[in-house]
């Protein structure tokens, strides 16, 4: 597994870092190939102390988990993530197999998610990610890995770029562009 390792308001300790990558390393068995790993270690006010772990696979799937340790224990939030991760890959294992294929990878962004700057809003971050076709079904399952609140991406059977969302009351939404 690559790993890239950030730090925020902290610096890393060897230790801490062996420790993640001999956490993390164990999520390997999942993976047909080499999988990237993002880590970024935080601490924020009252001694709370952030692991943000993002793991890319080769096919483009993206699985995140975001926890916090109120004990000022960076390790204890690495197993927190980890275990996270886990359950999810575990909770899913099939759905993943079959709905996710390897072909599906778009090579290149396309050009209408360019961001363009206005004067009145300050842009404080730019993300850029590929556009994988995919059915709708596969992108709330991809957006339930994320643990996000929606989700963009190319319809298979139209090839017009939809975003599936969580709703307040329960239940996903489409938005199909026309």
């Amino acid at each position: 597994m690559k790993f890239t390792f950030t730090c925020k308001k902290i610096s890393l300790n060897d230790s801490v870092k062996e420790y993640a990558e001999k956490k993390i390393g164990k999520l390997e068995k999942y993976f047909p190939t080499e999988p990237e790993a993002f880590v970024t270690f935080a601490v924020e006010k009252k001694n709370r102390c952030v692991v943000e772990l993002t793991i890319r696979a080769a096919n483009g799937t993206l699985f995140r988990a975001q926890e916090e340790d109120t004990d000022g224990d960076m390790r204890g939030a690495i197993d927190k993530a980890v275990s996270f991760i886990d359950r999810r890959i575990r909770k899913n294992k099939t759905r993943l197999s079959k709905n996710l294929r390897a072909e599906a990878l778009v090579p290149e962004v396309p050009a209408e998610f360019d961001v363009v700057e206005d004067t009145e809003f300050e842009i404080v971050r730019t993300k850029r990610f590929t556009v994988k076709p995919m059915t709708t079904e596969e992108a709330i399952l991809q957006m339930n890995l994320l643990a996000h609140s929606f989700y963009v991406f190319r319809n298979v059977e139209t090839s017009e770029i939809n975003v599936v969302y969580r709703r307040n009351n329960g239940g996903y939404g489409l938005i199909e562009a026309e």
